[in-house]
């Protein structure tokens, strides 16, 4: 496939961002980058959501996880579940009784001022670089497919990448991105279920015998309860999925930006469950695509790459199957990545400019100036951030991702757990000391597991752990409220 083609669809698909931007922006007032109008349909913003949630990060890395994972991914899809009926049942009707515009302001009202910077500085740390993992492998591959063989460095890639997102972002924020992660998510579901047929073909089956392939092969393998110290353990999947629900969307700003721009919290509960039950279809359909890739490898004598990230890539642009697998690849991976990178950088925006700038106490002029200068701010810190995980990535993204998530998103847990489930106060100034312990205690505990525990491994219920930490360590400095 000619890099000079997949230039022109990336161009196309660019060209259409920009011009919804432009729709959806004109007679826009200055809050309108923070929650819209809030008059956006229900059910638009449910559907975007999914691509937000699951990014280039799932479209590149859950179809190779197959391959070391098996099906077991969706014993954690399930803890999803959980997790989004306690977001739209706890933590939907608080938002929206305070009339939040920063999920964050909470904290500053419930523990104090320390306790607030803590939580939204944890949080600008926690998705800058959840979005620049999620980049980052975009990146990698249009470098890979496109650009290295145009003479281009990778960093002018990241650059453009970054670019283009903040060109039709810095505008309408919210609003904008409301609506262009309608179309990305629509765009991408599309080309995964195209992808499944086109393998299917590849293989001569038919639609029966490409469900019972996937069903009796070694892949599919999806509960595991036979080893209670193994990272695959069921229980440990499931309570993980849970909690890392809670706080990657119910203590996020970027995903709670959304469900703040519904009409009003009935519609917002229903925004939450039906992006909730669409999960678990839609990654079936991804490990699908996994196995059969696995199957189609095997047949064919195809040798698999070291780096599973690499599996779809290599196999969709190599020329093993019709070269419309390759166009809809590069449609789905740009689609996926950029529907998850572009609300991220408007919630980082929205959180340093209200949380940590404070720009609320300001006039309207001024606070457009500050949020501006904000916007463009984080588009080169993005930058960086993804030029540095370059240098030091040696996994599987998605693991690496929900890894950090347990470092970064476990003080966030415990301060809301407290906020929530007790009536205390705490010394407010103690917080942020607790909120860097926690994590390093989570640390010291994780790497000496095996030899403390009889073998046990600590896997992804490390945000739990982290999470517990920080709720017993402002336990220790409580005071009656």
């Amino acid at each position: 496939m000619s890099p000079l083609f997949i230039s022109l669809i990336i161009v196309l698909y660019f060209s259409g961002l920009i011009l919804i931007s432009y729709l959806t922006t004109r007679k826009l007032d200055s809050q309108s980058f923070y929650r819209g109008t809030k008059k956006s349909p229900w059910y638009v913003i449910a559907i975007g959501m999914i691509g937000t949630s699951i990014s280039g990060v799932t479209f590149i890395s859950v179809p190779g996880w197959v391959l070391t994972k098996q099906f077991g991914y969706l014993q954690m899809v399930l803890g999803f579940l959980l997790g989004y009926f306690v977001i739209a049942n706890v933590l939907l009707p608080l938002y929206y009784r305070l009339n939040l515009t920063s999920i964050y302001t909470y904290l500053r009202d419930r523990l104090g001022y320390w306790s607030y910077k803590t939580g939204a500085s944890f949080f600008l740390i926690s998705r800058t670089i959840g979005a620049a993992f999620r980049l980052y492998l975009v990146s990698m591959v249009l470098q890979t497919l496109v650009f290295e063989p145009l003479g281009v460095p990778f960093w002018a890639t990241v650059t453009g990448t970054i670019g283009l997102i903040w060109l039709y972002t810095f505008k309408g924020g919210i609003k904008t991105i409301i609506w262009t992660d309608l179309i990305q998510t629509l765009a991408m579901l599309t080309t995964v279920v195209l992808s499944l047929f086109l393998i299917k073909d590849a293989l001569h089956f038919s639609f029966g015998e490409m469900v019972d392939a996937i069903r009796s092969s070694a892949y599919s393998k999806v509960w595991f309860f036979d080893d209670v110290r193994s990272s695959s353990y069921f229980w440990k999947q499931f309570l993980a999925g849970a909690f890392t629900t809670i706080v990657m969307t119910g203590l996020d700003q970027d995903m709670m930006q959304k469900n703040l721009a519904c009409r009003n919290l009935k519609e917002a509960k229903k925004n939450m469950y039906t992006y909730g039950f669409m999960f678990l279809p839609i990654n079936l359909m991804f490990l699908s695509l996994g196995a059969l890739l696995a199957l189609f490898a095997v047949k064919n004598g195809i040798a698999i790459p070291e780096h599973t990230d690499k599996f779809f890539p290599m196999l969709a642009t190599g020329g093993y199957f019709h070269p419309a697998l390759g166009v809809i690849f590069i449609v789905g991976i740009i689609a996926a990545a950029y529907s998850s990178a572009d609300s991220a950088l408007a919630a980082l925006t929205t959180s340093f400019t209200i949380d940590i700038l404070e720009a609320d106490k300001y006039e309207a002029a001024k606070t457009k100036r500050m949020r501006f200068k904000v916007h463009l701010g984080l588009s080169l810190v993005m930058i960086l951030v993804i030029l540095a995980f370059r240098l030091i990535n040696n996994d599987a993204v998605i693991s690496a991702l929900y890894t950090i998530a347990g470092y970064t998103y476990g003080p966030l847990l415990g301060l809301y757990a407290f906020g929530l489930f007790t009536k205390l106060g705490v010394r407010d100034r103690v917080v942020p000391f607790l909120a860097l312990a926690a994590p390093a205690f989570s640390y010291v505990l994780s790497i000496n597991s095996k030899s403390w525990f009889g073998g046990y491994e600590i896997g992804f219920e490390l945000l739990m752990i982290n999470g517990l930490f920080m709720f017993l360590g402002m336990l220790a400095f409580s005071k009656r409220k």
